[in-house]
């Protein structure tokens, strides 16, 4: 019998109206199933553990009241599973949370699941990790590092749902595993079936984006033209037993679902299609075949699995550098020259004065995305244009000297070129992060159902 899967959230900071048309047309479609969120980024964690040592009822996706509020009463009506890392570094406090708004909207003694075990800062030691990837100047002890959590896979959330849980609260899953825990626990996959738990593992892959596989960042104006994209419809996995599945979104919604959504989504951040790591299997893609079936629906199937690597992937996020910004604008007639002169007054003024500042300059209106990053300005012909903005970047370890670059900017409403105007400037802290390899060894998955301990 088909199982649908609905994808409410790609990313911390997504919509939070976007579940509301996923949740109806699931319940138009027969309820049952599970709605997933995803939240959680790299340096996401880091902040979410910033935030929790600021406060120990914190730590979790800022929006969670605002995501789950339009739905959570539907969901549990229509019995769909809500499963999300919107945990992020403090799970148990985000089940508080839940309880409580449960407790508003009349949903009193809903069965809440935390999935436990990610954070592995506690006696870290970096020195026998393999690095995997990430910032490569990477330079940390023990005080400097702000979270290390472990990518866990799907096992506690499908067995939390098979015990009765109609919400499961993670941190840091591996994303496709959301999806990939709710198909186990309705199709009762074997855990050694590989290829069934690749072929999840991969309809997580293509919903944990959210609206990218429907449309969103697929977009491109008179290239891949997107109807109603203001109105972006999230998508549905309406999965099967063998593991085959189809891809669709809410009637009504913008967007699109085609061939060339889904394959965009497919190869978005594979690094490998014949060895796609994850905690649960290792995904080949290489024999998969998508199939237009009719509007906004497409068939995938021919996913193969192979055993789950020994290690787990783990990020560990780090006190950084400081990030100065300034920004100041020209226009009208000779804007770009004035502009260039701006930063050329900037970078004499710099130059005198440190030398241990990264500075970048941007002209944005012409050259911004494409320029080098040394100190001096492009000396490419640059396209004149009506307005131009100039943008100073610097990155110093030294916040004073941050600061200091700032104010060359900030001068230059009197001591630089004429008409500039407009001036914006931003400091902040910075967070680094890299990826090791861990053995599982080091990781205790688990999950428990809250009875609102502290």
């Amino acid at each position: 019998m088909t199982y649908r899967i609905g994808s409410g959230s790609g990313f911390s900071g997504d919509r939070v109206d976007a579940a509301i048309p996923v949740v109806r047309q699931m319940i138009a479609d027969g309820g049952g199933g599970a709605l997933i969120f995803e939240t959680i980024g790299e340096r996401t964690l880091a902040l979410g553990h910033l935030a929790r040592r600021s406060n120990p009822r914190h730590g979790y996706d800022p929006l969670l009241s605002e995501l789950l509020t339009p739905v959570l009463a539907d969901c549990i009506r229509s019995r769909i599973v809500v499963v999300g890392n919107f945990g992020v570094a403090n799970p148990r406090a985000a089940a508080d949370r839940i309880a409580r708004l449960a407790g508003e909207l009349g949903l009193d003694g809903i069965q809440i699941a935390v999935v436990e075990g990610d954070d592995i800062r506690e006696g870290l030691d970096l020195s026998g990790l393999e690095r995997w990837e990430g910032d490569t100047e990477l330079r940390a002890g023990p005080s400097d590092i702000i979270s290390a959590n472990a990518y866990i896979g799907a096992r506690h959330i499908a067995e939390a749902i098979q015990n009765g849980a109609q919400v499961v609260v993670t941190g840091r899953v591996a994303d496709p595993s959301l999806v990939l825990g709710p198909l186990v626990a309705h199709f009762g996959w074997d855990w050694t079936d590989w290829d069934r738990l690749a072929a999840g593992t991969l309809a997580g892959h293509l919903l944990e984006c959210g609206s990218q596989v429907t449309g969103g960042y697929f977009a491109d104006p008179g290239f891949k033209d997107v109807a109603d994209l203001a109105d972006v419809g999230f998508p549905i996995a309406e999965v099967e037993a063998d593991g085959s599945f189809t891809i669709t979104k809410p009637h009504g919604t913008g967007g699109v679902v085609d061939l060339r959504t889904v394959k965009e989504q497919i190869l978005y951040e594979i690094h490998d299609p014949a060895a796609y790591l994850t905690p649960d299997v290792i995904l080949d893609m290489t024999q998969v075949a998508i199939a237009q079936v009719g509007k906004d629906r497409v068939a995938v199937s021919g996913a193969r699995g192979r055993p789950a690597p020994d290690r787990l992937k783990a990020t560990i996020g780090v006190s950084g550098d400081w990030l100065g910004e300034a920004e100041i604008s020209y226009a009208g007639p000779n804007a770009l020259a004035r502009a260039r002169l701006a930063a050329d007054v900037v970078e004499t003024r710099l130059r005198s004065q440190t030398s241990r500042v990264r500075r970048r300059y941007d002209f944005i209106g012409a050259l911004s995305v494409f320029g080098g990053d040394d100190a001096s300005p492009p000396g490419q012909v640059l396209p004149e244009g009506p307005d131009i903005r100039m943008r100073l970047a610097v990155s110093a370890s030294d916040k004073a000297e941050a600061e200091l670059a700032l104010r060359e900017v900030g001068a230059l409403y009197c001591t630089g070129p004429a008409g500039g105007g407009g001036i914006r400037t931003r400091l902040q802290s910075r967070i680094n992060t890299a990826s090791y390899l861990v053995p599982r060894s080091m990781v205790e998955e688990r999950h428990t159902f809250w009875e609102g301990e502290a």
